[in-house]
């Protein structure tokens, strides 16, 4: 199967928000709420119990993208609290050596300390997805599909960021 430039393409991300570190990274690592913040991801659960992540913990994603639904296991592959928090989705095979995707956050301080700057990529990876998929229906069209999810991957992880801190942005006492 050809892999029409899938492999390695990307999306980086970096944006300041108004809260402080340590709070974004209650945020961020608290898989289970995802769903409530993210447009595409529905639910998330860990696997292997509900424990303080660390690398080798994996946990389940329900995905809903116009109105296919799918699930995913994902397994954590850094964590350096409250700097990194990185993991894998495993394609159907499993493999960590060829996942279908990489996410990762990284976080340091902003110019105030109620600042953090954020720093959330994805990659896809050598292992099956539904854009291959995809892209193999409509080899013609295959950049074209690549660039338009990775655009709609990007505007996910803003609204997903977005969603996450807005109700946790301290409100100013009069």
């Amino acid at each position: 199967m050809e892999d029409y430039g899938v492999t390695g393409a990307r999306v980086d991300l970096e944006v300041t928000v108004d809260l402080p570190q340590e709070k974004l990274w209650e945020l961020i690592t608290s898989v289970p709420r995802i769903g409530d913040w993210s447009p595409e991801c529905r639910f998330d659960n860990w696997v292997d119990g509900d424990a303080a992540p660390k690398a080798g913990t994996r946990f389940q994603a329900r995905n809903n993208r116009q109105g296919h639904e799918w699930t995913v296991t994902c397994q954590v592959t850094e964590v350096e609290t409250p700097r990194t928090f990185a993991w894998e989705v495993l394609d159907p095979k499993g493999d960590p050596d060829a996942p279908s995707s990489r996410w990762r956050y990284e976080l340091t301080p902003g110019e105030t300390p109620d600042q953090t700057v954020v720093r959330h990529s994805f990659e896809h990876g050598a292992g099956h997805s539904g854009l291959r998929d995809i892209i193999a229906m409509d080899p013609d069209h295959a950049s074209a599909i690549l660039n338009g999810r990775l655009g709609e991957l990007r505007a996910h992880m803003e609204q997903t960021l977005d969603a996450m801190t807005r109700d946790h942005i301290p409100t100013p006492q009069h």
